[in-house]
């Protein structure tokens, strides 16, 4: 199983994050994620064996529950890798408890490896040459109330999210 913590914005985010994507519509160079599927990635965890699925539930439970609600504002767009052709377009998250979210589940995970943790929304990937789109502030807004414990399933049309469950914050 190929799994992650994310924090999902609510479906009005969605929306106004699908808006600003329509900015890359028009270059078949960049694939805009699917809005539904839009989330900030607090750990990746890789493929895993499904018996250790009550570990990350318990894990999961245990981070949220030490981290108070809290808000995430979503600012302006950039660009992975910063320089050069980028493969990723996102747009930087910034809260309070992400840092907190982040480090717990790290903390309680060592042997996960994961890269440093900058917070953002995947709003595009780049599957062939495309030219770099403006920034955009989308200083946007929502209440964070839950981590997510997420499958991805690989497939021909790109990646299919399933939320396992659902941990809410203290």
């Amino acid at each position: 199983m190929r799994l992650f913590y994310a924090i999902f914005p609510p479906r009005e985010v969605q929306a106004t994050l699908a808006e600003a994507q329509a900015r890359v519509r028009s270059y078949r160079g960049w694939k805009p994620s699917p809005p539904h599927q839009l989330h900030i990635t607090l750990l990746f965890l890789g493929e895993q064996p499904p018996e250790r699925l009550p570990e990350f539930r318990r894990i999961g439970r245990e981070v949220a529950s030490r981290v108070k609600a809290f808000e995430v504002t979503l600012g302006g767009t950039g660009y992975f890798p910063p320089t050069g052709g980028p493969r990723v377009w996102f747009v930087k998250a910034s809260g309070e408890g992400l840092e907190a979210l982040a480090q717990g589940l790290q903390q309680a995970l060592p042997e996960v490896e994961a890269a440093p943790f900058k917070p953002h929304l995947t709003l595009a990937r780049k599957k062939g040459p495309a030219p770099r789109v403006g920034p955009v502030v989308m200083n946007i807004r929502f209440q964070v109330q839950a981590v997510c414990l997420v499958e991805s399933k690989l497939e021909r049309s790109g990646s299919q999210y399933r939320v396992l469950e659902q941990f809410p914050l203290g």
